[in-house]
């Protein structure tokens, strides 16, 4: 998997993220929306060369957005934003991915968690619990993009474990997955650090 953080760098080969400090600073959902959409088909239009404006993207019956694009049926999106940053993952099979912030303050919705992270959060230092419980969440969101479902499966149905710093596992007995993504951690050039999840399924 290939990342970038230069919204004008073409990939050299796929599955590809990039990791888009914006500066911007949206303030509602049809501006992180716009963001979103501006910045991937700034992207897909340097990856396939062609214009921008000749790049839509659309969403299917379950909000996932696909290209409709000439020429590239072949070619999975995701895409997500957090705090002025906008992160596009272009894959050839369906791929998934998701920032989120690193926040201090905010206790962890336990009762989203599977068993075994609300496991691995208690026994995480409280110094490292914010960023562990950023990267499950992330990995989790990832995955049900990529499986096209969103959180219309419920969060604690499915079990990530976080292997390193930059890979995490996915087990889910529904659907008989067992898969791996990676991670990476960023600054948003203001004080946020945000955790970046990736995962691209058969």
């Amino acid at each position: 998997m290939h990342w970038s953080e230069d919204v004008d760098a073409v990939s050299p080969a796929l599955p590809a993220i990039w990791l888009v400090r914006t500066g911007a600073h949206p303030l509602n959902l049809t501006e992180r929306s716009a963001l979103r959409r501006g910045v991937a088909r700034r992207i897909v239009a340097r990856q396939v060369a062609c214009r921008e404006d000749d790049v839509a993207i659309e969403h299917d019956t379950a909000g996932r957005p696909f290209l409709a694009l000439p020429g590239t049926p072949h070619l999975h999106l995701s895409l997500a934003t957090r705090a002025g940053i906008v992160v596009v993952g272009l894959a050839a099979r369906p791929i998934g991915v998701d920032v989120e912030r690193v926040d201090a303050e905010a206790p962890p919705p336990l009762d989203l968690l599977h068993p075994d992270e609300r496991r691995l959060l208690a026994v995480t230092g409280a110094a490292a619990r914010p960023l562990a419980f950023a990267r499950l969440w992330a990995a989790k969101e990832a995955y049900v993009k990529a499986l096209g479902t969103g959180f219309t499966r419920p969060p604690e149905s499915f079990c990530v474990s976080l292997l390193s710093e930059t890979r995490f596992g996915i087990v889910d007995p529904r659907q008989g997955t067992e898969a791996q993504g990676e991670l990476r951690l960023m600054k948003n050039g203001g004080q946020d650090v945000l955790a970046a999840a990736a995962i691209v399924l058969d």
